[in-house]
């Protein structure tokens, strides 16, 4: 249970559980029926399988039959790039780890392309390696959204460019679901990879989307028929419930994504009044409306992160995905950000239960721990 009197401000990282969620992952729980059995309980976990898989499918406007629930994106952004069947895979530097190791293991045969000082996929970059010549299959990685930034990616000219070179397209949309409109009806994205705690819903659930050309071949676990016979092993009933539950809500939640950009806005106008020396990242470039990631040389951001838990405030000094570490950002250094400014760098991220409170609190606290730094230094 969490502590009382804390300020969550870290929505990229885990999004609260909605109430939505809770609810139907409570109910999930109370029946013992396995989905691919045939009697009552067996039908009724099947049917709640099934029209969780209808809401996750609304999410990004495609049809159930196309979305596989795995155990979470990074099974789902591994399996898609793991496949034996590229000959040639190419990514930026600022994509999730989960993206990047997977791609790294195909050796030589993987490029690492580049970023603008914003963090924008360089379409020269792209085009350079689309046009060189490959015996085989190819994949170009993008991360719509990047976890860390908030950059968005300019998806459209990036599909094109890949559908005109013949190459298939997968779309890491962990952070973009629920915060910007997706619709892949008559897009030529070949894979999307999605996430349940990154909307509201419970841990341990994603899935893979399968697009235009988008066959995953071979299975990715085998030993059953489950999810159209490409993912052998009785499905989560109760987390899958949970996800399309979260699925409809953050759909809903679009309309009013606005009002976190102005909580966004208000919070960056904010620290540049208090801290002018405090550099924005990717300011420049389209963000997630929920997203700011900041730095202040001179500032160490393990000792700030800590700063704000002790001030009942929860946020990150970046990704969240590495066992609690805290170093240097591979997002941040593809951007060319200089080491000391990149060390200093905090995420702040809102969410559906965010609040104008939230970013007052969060302020008062930026006010105190960046005026104590400074004079900890200055005595030192």
């Amino acid at each position: 249970m969490m502590p009382p009197a804390r300020t969550y401000l870290d929505f990229n990282a885990t999004t609260p559980l909605r109430p939505q969620a809770r609810a139907v992952v409570i109910d999930a729980l109370d029946c013992a029926g396995n989905p691919s059995s045939v009697h009552l309980e067996g039908r009724w976990a099947r049917r709640t399988l099934e029209e969780a898989r209808h809401d996750v499918a609304a999410l990004v406007n495609v049809q159930p039959k196309q979305v596989i629930f795995t155990s979470g994106a990074t099974e789902a952004n591994t399996t898609v790039i793991g496949q034996a069947r590229w000959a040639a895979v190419a990514a930026a530097g600022i994509e999730h780890p989960s993206v990047l190791e997977a791609a790294r293991r195909h050796g030589k045969a993987f490029t690492q392309l580049g970023v603008d000082r914003d963090g924008r996929l360089r379409l020269d970059d792209l085009k350079a390696w689309l046009a060189a010549p490959v015996d085989g299959e190819r994949l170009v990685c993008l991360q719509w959204a990047n976890n860390e930034t908030g950059v968005l990616q300019p998806l459209e000219e990036v599909a094109e460019l890949v559908a005109e070179a013949g190459a298939a397209l997968h779309v890491d949309s962990v952070q973009a679901a629920g915060r910007v409109h997706i619709d892949l009806r008559d897009s030529p994205i070949s894979y999307l990879t999605l996430s349940s705690h990154k909307i509201g819903g419970p841990q341990g659930v994603g899935a893979i989307v399968q697009g235009r050309g988008g066959d995953l071949r071979p299975p990715l676990m085998v030993g059953g028929g489950q999810e159209h016979s490409l993912r052998a092993g009785t499905e989560n009933v109760a987390g899958v419930a949970g996800f399309g539950a979260a699925a409809c809500a953050a759909r809903d939640d679009l309309s009013g994504i606005e009002r976190l950009r102005g909580l966004r806005d208000e919070l960056e106008a904010r620290i540049a009044e208090v801290t002018p020396a405090a550099v924005v990242f990717g300011s420049n470039a389209d963000r997630l409306a929920n997203t700011s990631a900041f730095g202040l040389s001179g500032h160490r951001a393990e000792t700030m992160v800590i700063a704000f838990d002790l001030a009942g405030i929860a946020l990150s000094s970046g990704s969240a995905c590495s066992s609690g570490k805290v170093g240097r950002s591979h997002v941040l250094e593809a951007m060319g950000v200089e080491t000391g400014l990149a060390r200093s760098a905090l995420r702040v991220s809102l969410g559906w239960s965010s609040t104008e409170d939230d970013v007052a609190r969060f302020l008062e606290a930026w006010a105190r721990v960046t005026q104590r730094d400074r004079a900890t230094a200055e005595v030192a």
